[in-house]
Parts: structure tokens; sequence; C-alpha cells
């Protein structure tokens, strides 16, 4: 049998997940000639067909089959291994992957701009999700997870902080429709909120249950859309105490609202854990977002002096 690469099968891989040379290669980002080209020698190379080429794609052989079975564990092991190659050394270089939230990477950016700045070689990845990725393929070195504390015997899980969420609009908004004082005004306003898949959070579903849905005068699946929506003045929507600071034309609706104290988890395999990347970018983060609690303290108590 001829020689094959390593690449060639995670090429192969790509295209048994996406179904087309043409998908495989956006996710790749290479030429879908070079991936056909690949999958031709990887074939010749094995002696063995992996796809059934047809007008809707390509379809798996048996062959192919097995490669779909095997491949998850065989990645997962190359990036474990990857993984402590590069902390052998404990230097706080290469490229760091990040996945977080959504309506957590405004939070963090300033912090990710000031880590860089410590350190120089450092290259990083931010990879703004809702879904959970796992750290385990490697995508991901560090997961900033929201809600409750994550779970499985291969993560390590640090609490990071808890941001408050409440409902806010723009004093222009209110110096037009006022602001509802009780549930039976809700009707009488604007509201920005989730699409409904996100319904079921406390927040959210207590202010769906009783409004006209056609008060809903946007609705977005990222919670970044709804931030803006709402600091751009459309409407009353969620938005956390840290970014309610940073716009001061923000005031909180003063209603008997379920409070959302959601923690973020700072998790990495355990792999990691002698990553002196990891732990830096850790502690590092840990400081700047208590620095930004004071911050929010202070403003929120200036503000009820002023009151």
């Amino acid at each position: 049998m001829k020689e094959t690469s390593w690449d060639d099968y995670k090429i192969a891989y790509q295209v048994a997940l996406d179904g087309s040379l043409s998908r495989a290669g956006v996710s790749l980002r290479i030429n879908h000639a070079t991936v056909l080209r690949r999958i031709n020698q990887l074939e010749q190379a094995l002696e063995v067909k992996l796809f059934i080429r047809h007008q809707r794609g390509y379809k798996l052989t048996d062959a192919g089959c097995v490669l779909m079975d095997e491949m998850p564990e065989m990645l997962a092991k190359f990036s474990s291994l990857e993984n402590k190659l590069q902390n052998v050394e404990g230097d706080i270089s290469g490229e760091l992957r990040i996945t977080t939230v959504s309506s957590f990477s405004p939070v963090i950016t300033p912090a990710l701009k000031a880590f860089r700045a410590k350190h120089p070689k450092i290259r990083l990845k931010l990879i703004s999700t809702d879904d959970i990725v796992p750290l385990d393929s490697g995508a991901a070195h560090v997961s900033l997870r929201a809600g409750p504390s994550p779970v499985g015997v291969d993560l390590v899980v640090k609490n990071l902080i808890k941001l408050e969420t409440a409902y806010h609009a723009t004093q222009d908004y209110i110096d037009e429709f006022g602001q509802p004082k009780t549930i039976n005004e809700f009707n009488d306003h604007q509201w920005v909120l989730p699409t409904p898949e996100k319904y079921r959070i406390p927040f959210v579903n207590y202010i769906v249950d009783k409004i006209d849905k056609n008060r809903i005068v946007f609705q977005s699946n990222n919670f970044s859309d709804i931030h803006d929506a709402v600091i751009a003045g459309m409407g009353i929507g969620p938005l956390s105490d840290h970014q309610a600071s940073l716009n001061p034309s923000m005031v909180k609706i003063d209603l008997d609202i379920p409070k959302n104290g959601e923690s973020i988890w700072f998790v990495y395999h355990k792999d990691l854990k002698h990553s002196a990347r990891i732990q830096s970018f850790y502690h590092f983060l840990k400081a700047a977002l208590s620095d930004i609690e004071q911050e929010h303290l202070r403003t929120s108590n200036s503000k009820t002096n002023k009151n």
C-alpha cells in the first residue's frame, strides 16, 4: 500500500461530514479541486473507495462509514497529543482557541486585547456560539460556558464571574413611551426579545407569557443582536448590568421580573491543566472581570446616590 497523509484523512472526514466537495472546501478553506485531488490520492493509496459520487453529493461506502465512525476518536487523540506537546515548554505563545456564548463576547473582548498586549506571541481565536463545543475535539482550548456548572470527567471547571441580567430601555425611549409600572401596562410597550427557542429562559418566559406577541418589534436568535437593538432604542429588552453600565443612556426597568444571575464558567480539558497559556489566561481574565464588577458597583452606587 502506498504511503498516506494524515491531512488526507482529515479532508476525507470533512467531506463525509459536509456531503460534498464544495461544502468541505468552504469548511477547510481550500479549493474544492484540491479536496477532490486529496480524496483521489487517499483512495488510490488505500486501494479502496470511500465515497460514491452522485449528482446530489458524496455518499459513503462501507469503508467510508468506518472512516466516519473512527475519525472522531482519532481527532480527539491527536488533539490531546498536540496539547501535551505544546505544553512541554510552558511558553505563553501559539494559538489559544476560546469558545463562549454570543452574549458574553462583547464583555471579554477588551480583556482579550489586554491579554495579547501582555503576551504578544499569543494568537487568539474566538468562537462565539450558543452551542456547546466539545473540548476533546480540539476545536477549542477553553470554553466560557453560561448556566449550571458543566459536568464531565475530563473537564476542569472554575467559576469565573456571575452576570446579572435585567430589562432596560434607552432614556429616549422612556421619554417618548414612558415605562411600564405594572404587568397590565406591558402591552403598551415595544419589546426586543429572543426568538422562540430561547423562551424557556426564565426571565424571557416571564415577559413572553404576559404580552401580545405583536408587541415584540424585534427578535433574534443571537443575544448580541438583542443587546444592540435595545441600545439603539428599539424597545425594552434584556441587557446585562455590565453592558448597561457602558451605555449612559440606558435605564433599568424597575419591575418584579425574575433576576437572572448567570454564572460564567471557565472550562478546559484535563490534558491542559499544566498549560502556561491556559493558567495565565484564567488568572488574567479572572482579574479583568473582577475589575469590571468593581466598576459596575461604583457606577451603580453613583447612580443611586444621585437619585
